[in-house]
């Protein structure tokens, strides 16, 4: 065999091998890392009196970070609160009114018992008796009567605790709080700003653990299901990666079109399923990063 012939099956079969091992090393699906991110806004107006949080802060329960100013909210329901115990004071008086009034009518069935034995045995007229049970009549009207105005006075008190409740919740309210583990992605306001109901003041995200979102084609969507678990790649450097472990969490029920972060228009008109893996951050991951799967 000639020497040229030797050197060009040498050859083809150097690009053979190098194809099975690119094609051996090469990731099923491509995609980003990404983390459910959410506002903090403002739940109450006012001058944001505290402030205690940066960017890159992690917090691994919910704390309390800032104030925004409760001086006239706390005065307003002290306010309330001299009110209620003014009306309270009322109640006890209609309470005394309606113990004196049972106290009459104690003592005129008393009088109403003599005077009908008195009337059966011909000592006591008719008008004695009627006066007797008017008299017993009239009070009871009248224990009606501050009764209703008793409830009344009841109402008024009810409103009032109602009113102080609204207070106490917007007191409430002004505290600025982190409400759960999370870490801080960017903040927007600073102490001594006046805000607004409703103003942001800083985005969070949990990124103790982050999705990667990949897409992955149709013939591929039998080899993945929910609960798997699928190696993860992270470029280390230019030529290496690092390896993690990762869980298939969701997979679209629903074909797309590739999204157009993918580069070339022949893999961008191909429908493809959204599929989302779960990895644990130690402290490599970041939200926009690019990785890769492997089944």
């Amino acid at each position: 065999m000639k020497k040229t012939t030797i050197i060009g099956i040498s050859i083809a079969l150097g690009f053979l091998t190098s194809a099975c091992n690119q094609n051996a090393n090469e990731s099923d699906a491509y995609g980003n890392f990404e983390a459910t991110e959410y506002m903090i806004s403002a739940e109450n107006s006012g001058k944001i009196l505290n402030l205690n949080i940066e960017e890159g802060d992690v917090f691994t329960q919910a704390k309390q970070v800032g104030i925004i100013d409760t001086t006239q909210l706390f005065l307003q329901r002290e306010q309330l609160k001299a009110q209620k115990n003014a009306v309270a004071s009322g109640i006890k008086s209609i309470l005394s009114r309606i113990a004196v009034y049972q106290e009459q009518i104690s003592i005129l069935k008393k009088d109403k018992v003599r005077i009908d034995k008195m009337f059966t045995d011909g000592a006591a007229t008719t008008k004695q008796v009627d006066d007797v049970n008017g008299g017993i009549q009239i009070a009871e009207k009248q224990i009606k009567s501050v009764k209703t105005e008793n409830a009344k006075v009841f109402a008024e008190l009810e409103s009032l605790n109602r009113k102080i409740d609204a207070f106490n919740d917007l007191i409430q309210k002004s505290k600025i709080i982190v409400p759960q583990a999370a870490t801080v992605l960017e903040k927007y306001r600073e102490p001594y700003e006046m805000v607004n109901m409703g103003t942001p003041l800083f985005k969070l995200a949990d990124l103790r653990t982050l999705d990667l979102r990949v897409y992955i084609s149709g013939d591929q969507i039998s080899a993945i299901k929910i609960g798997q678990t699928v190696d993860v790649l992270i470029d280390k450097n230019k030529e290496e990666n690092d390896s993690l472990k990762g869980k298939v969490t969701w997979i679209s029920s629903q074909s797309e079109f590739t999204p157009k972060i993918i580069q070339t228009k022949e893999e961008r008109v191909k429908l493809v399923y959204a599929v989302k893996v779960k990895v644990a951050n130690d402290g490599r991951l970041k939200i926009g990063m690019p990785g890769e799967i492997r089944f």
